[in-house]
């Protein structure tokens, strides 16, 4: 007997087993987001695994089934691949293990083969096909006036989640009530889960907003973004800890980011994978950062040369005799004092 397995993708749907109808539909009626599901084929790998609604990793097999949605991805340390690459045939690929669907077209070698799927059917409700959009946070106004830090980096795997770990868990400390968001990327739960469960109260992402991934339209983007953006607002936290997957140049919608935030932002961080990097984004984007944390800053040469080639200051926050000086920024550059919250930060 087949397993049903929920892409953490699902996780702002209200799906179970009995509540929706399958139905293979015609590609002419495919649009990023549709909720879909696919059987698991292939040789199993270490990639064949699925990131539950909860954000637990699930071991699937050839024969289950796997929920998840329509979108695209451009990685550049792992995979490309899209939705609109899937053939006559319905071979699919788990894009991220969250349950992002589409088909690879090109893939890293140093990998192992990922996850393998067979179009089932779109999941419908009367009829009707049943996308992510159907779950999205709305709002009638696109008020945003929250305080917010700033985390991007030079590509994927630069840091980005380990730093916004750690400033969630020192403005907890302080007393401040943070909202820890990941607002560009590829869907998958558990970097901003991380968040919670270091000193964010409450947690977003783009998957509220609707979105599989933020490699869609700008217009679509700034679209969905702003209602989840208003929403934050009204919960009025002293901080909001944005995470922007990838790198502002690559194609998720992260220079779109910075405009909606606008001048709430009060501090950038720049996770970096070596100092080189660090000249890249800021010739490239014009991005001048507070602080540079991540690879880049990994020896005290690393440190010097990110100061050499940028006149930067860089700390390695994993290093335990880090915390002190991290510490000291953050609440030097947020106005607050003593490590006590002030309520207000300084803009």
């Amino acid at each position: 007997m087949s397993t049903r397995i929920y892409g953490s993708l699902a996780r702002i749907a209200d799906f179970r087993n009995s509540n929706f109808d399958l139905q293979v539909l015609p590609r002419s009626d495919w649009a990023t987001g549709d909720y879909i599901e696919g059987e698991v084929v292939g040789s199993v790998t270490e990639l064949y695994a699925m990131e539950d609604r909860s954000g637990h990793m699930v071991r699937v097999e050839p024969g289950d089934w796997v929920i998840g949605a329509l979108g695209d991805r451009a990685a550049t340390l792992e995979g490309v691949g899209s939705w609109r690459d899937i053939g006559e045939d319905g071979q699919m690929h788990a894009l991220t293990s969250a349950g992002l669907i589409g088909r690879y077209t090109s893939f890293c070698t140093l990998l192992a083969d990922p996850l393998s799927l067979k179009y089932r059917g779109h999941l419908l409700r009367g009829g009707k096909k049943v996308g992510m959009a159907d779950f999205a946070i709305t709002s009638d106004s696109h008020a945003f006036n929250v305080p917010t830090l700033l985390l991007v980096g030079s590509s994927m795997s630069a840091g980005k989640t380990t730093t916004g770990r750690r400033v969630c868990k020192e403005l907890d400390r302080a007393g401040l009530y943070v909202i820890g968001a990941k607002l560009t990327g590829a869907g998958r739960y558990r970097d901003i889960l991380s968040f919670l469960k270091t000193g964010a109260t409450e947690i977003f992402d783009f998957i509220d907003a609707g979105l599989p991934s933020t490699v869609v339209p700008e217009g679509t983007y700034r679209a969905a973004i702003r209602p989840l953006l208003n929403h934050i607002d009204k919960l009025a936290p002293d901080l909001l800890v944005a995470e922007a997957g990838a790198s502002p140049l690559e194609p998720y919608n992260g220079a779109a980011l910075m405009d909606e935030l606008g001048d709430n932002i009060v501090c950038t961080i720049l996770c970096a994978s070596d100092p080189y990097a660090v000249v890249g984004v800021e010739q490239a984007f014009g991005l001048r950062p507070d602080l540079v944390t991540g690879p880049a800053t990994q020896t005290s040469a690393a440190v010097e040369l990110v100061a050499k080639l940028t006149g930067l200051r860089g700390i390695n926050i994993i290093d335990p005799d880090a915390k002190g000086p991290f510490r000291a920024f953050l609440m030097d550059h947020l106005g607050l004092e003593n490590g006590e919250s002030q309520k207000k930060i300084a803009r």
